[in-house]
């Protein structure tokens, strides 16, 4: 099983563009529930009109995604009329749909985590116990670190450390993915329009057939 993220982005252009990127999250879902893809969406930020979108973020999950992604990567072009702005004279529309690169460097494997024995010590440096019973578990790969003296037994304080470790390594997963999606936001000011990947067509959004 494969694992996938993608963005589509308005680009930051005018309501007409988020409404597009709410029109192809439509039918993007709709052609991942017929190749029995999984998906989860991990973003939304919302457009000033009712049911537009600025840019989602979504991972899907499956089988031979690089090449049910291929038709899709790119720009997407609509051809219509807005409702937004019926005078309006443009009528040409672009939206992009990306991959984002995930950084896998913080998964947590139980290799990379390293257990230390210390001795719990109470206020004034006095030691609660005389045993080394406090755990300091350290995921290597991040350097992030818990130290847990919670319980008297050692195991016990051993497994409340891999679990507080494995919350603060997922919560640095998800800034990291975060800070992606953030850094991938350039590309709302980056779609070309010359080459469209995909051309929809009217207030019904039908796909203009290719040539």
């Amino acid at each position: 099983m494969e694992t996938k993220t993608i963005q589509i982005t308005s680009g930051r252009g005018p309501a007409e563009c988020c409404w597009v990127v709410a029109q192809v999250l439509k039918i993007f879902i709709r052609t991942l529930k017929e190749g029995q893809l999984a998906y989860t969406i991990l973003q939304k930020e919302q457009g000033v009109e009712n049911r537009t979108l600025q840019s989602v973020t979504v991972q899907i999950e499956g089988k031979a995604l690089e090449q049910f992604l291929k038709p899709w990567i790119g720009t997407i072009q609509w051809i219509g009329i807005s409702s937004f702005r019926p005078q309006h004279k443009r009528k040409n529309w672009f939206v992009g749909l990306y991959e984002i690169e995930e950084n896998q460097e913080f998964q947590l494997d139980e290799k990379d985590i390293v257990y230390q024995a210390t001795r719990s010590s109470g206020p004034g440096g006095q030691h609660v116990n005389k045993v080394s019973s406090a755990i300091r578990a350290i995921h290597q790969p991040s350097n992030i670190q818990v130290l847990v003296m919670d319980r008297r037994s050692q195991h016990q304080n051993k497994k409340i450390a891999k679990q507080r470790l494995q919350d603060k390594v997922a919560e640095m997963q998800l800034q990291t993915l975060k800070d992606t999606v953030k850094h991938q936001w350039e590309n709302h000011l980056q779609l070309e329009r010359g080459n469209p990947v995909k051309v929809f067509t009217g207030s019904d959004f039908k796909v203009q057939k290719k040539e």
